[in-house]
């Protein structure tokens, strides 16, 4: 077994999608409700020791993935993902964005959760072989993309409680529309108050399942009172705003600036978080990481200091919130508009991802 080698074999499926089915498809995606042809895949096995490696990597047909009843994934959680988006530019390249930072987190999720590091070169050619094969899959509407799902298992049959010995990485991708669906517009958030997300010392800052799957009895709670997302808090700091249940939180004040929570262990470095950083700086805007509690929310809004507040992550890109709603109090008018600042912001991001803004800060990478 070599740890970094990167070549790939390929059995390609003898049933593709037919043309047709396809292209019904991809003329409305929604968001991961269709899925490719293929799917990449690499092992990974370690003896007692610990001594072990990669190896294996190779392009399957899409289909159901056969597990021991006692595979750890199944009753200890061992498990991390990704989530980033391919997108087609202009002369029919295809592109990714920021596949760097989506290998670092991988693999800073993965010590987090016990599971082997993965090399980004292989991380890299895992992605570069499926969008490779599944190209016809990307669709071409406006801020239209394939979503890449990278992901990574804890396989081992055993149920001592120990870190698994036998692990599988794999990628999956979907066509992928507007993440709210239609025109982009201000969505409602519910706060959390009988929930939380994340603890200290937890795995917050982990891309990791149980994370997501804590977050949707909060997520249905929301839906019932008419909210989009939910927003989590640090019910001992002050209330102190976290993140919703899939998305990192920005505040655009009066004069220009922008603030967002600060990391601190309990939420997710999300690579667009940081890459709107990075553009709000561009612009000559301070950007500042900081605690923002419920109150200053809601107080900031009230005197106009707070004119603007949008989510934001590899799935919705950039959404503005309209009204955060605290059980019977709102915050925020019930005909919010889209604010300038998240709709600037979120233009010049999209173009950067879909080669139409120039790339200053070298972010994509080339798949196919």
């Amino acid at each position: 077994m070599t740890p970094t080698d990167p070549s790939f074999t390929q059995q390609l499926t003898t049933r593709p999608t037919p043309v047709a089915e396809r292209q019904a498809m991809l003329a409305n995606p929604g968001f991961g409700n269709f899925f490719t042809d293929h799917t990449a895949i690499v092992d990974f096995r370690a003896d007692e020791s610990g001594e072990g490696g990669w190896y294996g990597a190779r392009l399957e047909p899409y289909g159901p993935i056969a597990l021991d009843p006692a595979a750890a994934v199944l009753h200890y959680g061992q498990e991390i993902f990704e989530g980033m988006k391919a997108y087609r530019h202009a002369d029919g390249s295809v592109w990714t964005f920021r596949a760097d930072a989506n290998a670092a987190r991988l693999n800073r999720s993965a010590v987090r959760l016990a599971l082997p590091q993965l090399p980004e070169e292989l991380f890299l050619e895992s992605l570069r072989q499926l969008v490779g094969v599944d190209v016809d899959w990307i669709p071409s509407g406006d801020g239209e993309s394939l979503y890449l799902r990278p992901f990574m298992i804890a396989t081992e049959a055993f149920l001592g409680v120990r870190p698994a010995r036998e692990v599988s990485y794999r990628v999956i991708a979907s066509p992928a529309g507007n993440y709210f669906g239609g025109e982009v517009r201000p969505v409602d958030i519910w706060v959390s108050r009988n929930y939380a997300r994340a603890g200290r010392g937890g795995t917050g800052a982990a891309k990791a399942g149980g994370n997501y799957a804590s977050s949707l009895a909060a997520q249905l709670e929301a839906e019932a009172h008419g909210c989009k997302q939910v927003l989590f808090l640090d019910q001992a700091n002050d209330n102190a705003v976290e993140e919703l249940g899939g998305m990192n939180v920005f505040f655009v004040f009066r004069d220009g600036s922008l603030v967002t929570p600060a990391l601190s262990g309990t939420i997710l470095e999300g690579v667009t978080r940081s890459s709107i950083i990075q553009l709000g700086r561009d612009r000559g805007l301070t950007v500042t990481e900081r605690t923002i509690t419920l109150e200053e929310w809601r107080g900031g809004v009230a005197s106009g200091e707070i004119t603007e507040v949008f989510a934001c992550g590899t799935a919705a890109v950039i959404t503005p919130i309209g009204r955060l709603r605290d059980g019977d109090e709102f915050i925020g008018a019930p005909d919010s508009a889209a604010g300038e600042v998240t709709m600037s912001i979120r233009t010049e991001l999209l173009g950067i991802q879909t080669g139409v803004v120039e790339d200053t800060h070298g972010w994509l990478t080339r798949l196919v």
